[in-house]
């Protein structure tokens, strides 16, 4: 049910006007119980009105578009959108190379990244690692993220911190002891809020650090530098940074 959310909240980084999952009994199970869903029989008569709501069975569509999600790579942004993105295995795109009407988007992000085009995407270093934003700090994300550093250090001079989605998501990671596993890699465990998903009071970029973040956006200066960059990729993904101390593949980690 989390990963719909996320689905839902990132179609509009993808240029959707929203985004929608037909409620069934997976939504159902989740929202049974919580302590502001209906209770009793106003919960029966909500599960009959969602229902109401789902697409008719048969209904055509304009346009259906097919994913494996086991065939694609994890994803990390070079720009300063976050449709500009490659595959951990892939290079920065050359703007010669974009359609017409991108070629000076392109040119613009590289410039202000100072990356090369045909550079590898990989082991470019980082600054800081941030794990965090209510996209991507579900107790999910940060089981998986968990499950990387188990065991490892971060990096020597990386600076690395969690910071859970909510109170909620905080209270239940700390009860399975994910937050030690964090602090004993040298992650920083935070309290639940915004932090450098936009630059938040004291959690803000230094100059032209570069961020590996889990945040939902890596607009110039989202992170409180004007000149501050950001890598966004999965939880796992920073995880995997905050350890190599660069972009690195976290498949490799857990192999």
């Amino acid at each position: 049910m989390e990963e719909r959310l996320t689905v839902c909240n990132m179609s509009i980084e993808g240029g959707a006007r929203a985004g929608y999952v037909n409620p069934d009994a997976t939504t159902f199970a989740y929202l049974e119980r919580r302590p502001f869903a209906p209770q009793g029989a106003a919960f029966d008569r909500a599960v009959a009105w969602w229902k109401s709501m789902a697409t008719d069975p048969g209904a055509p569509f304009d346009d259906v578009v097919r994913l494996d999600g086991g065939e694609i790579q994890p994803v990390v942004t070079w720009g300063i959108n976050p449709g500009q993105s490659v595959g951990v295995r892939e290079r920065i795109p050359d703007p010669a190379a974009a359609p017409e009407t991108d070629r000076a988007a392109w040119a613009e992000a590289l410039a202000f990244m100072a990356f090369e085009p045909g550079r590898p995407i990989a082991g470019i270093p980082i600054d800081v690692a941030f794990i965090g934003s209510c996209t991507n700090a579900r107790l999910s994300d940060l089981r998986a993220a968990a499950e990387v550093v188990r065991g490892r250090r971060v990096a020597r001079g990386i600076r690395a911190l969690v910071v859970p989605g909510s109170q909620a998501v905080a209270a239940a990671a700390e009860a399975e002891g994910l937050h030690e596993i964090f602090q004993e890699a040298g992650f920083e465990w935070r309290k639940a809020g915004c932090s450098l998903c936009l630059g938040m009071n004291e959690d803000k970029l230094k100059g032209r650090e570069i961020c590996a973040s889990s945040s939902n956006r890596n607009f110039k200066g989202r992170q409180g530098s004007p000149t501050g960059r950001t890598l966004l990729m999965s939880p796992a993904m920073v995880a995997a940074a905050a350890i190599a101390g660069e972009v690195a593949d976290v498949r490799e980690l857990l192999r």
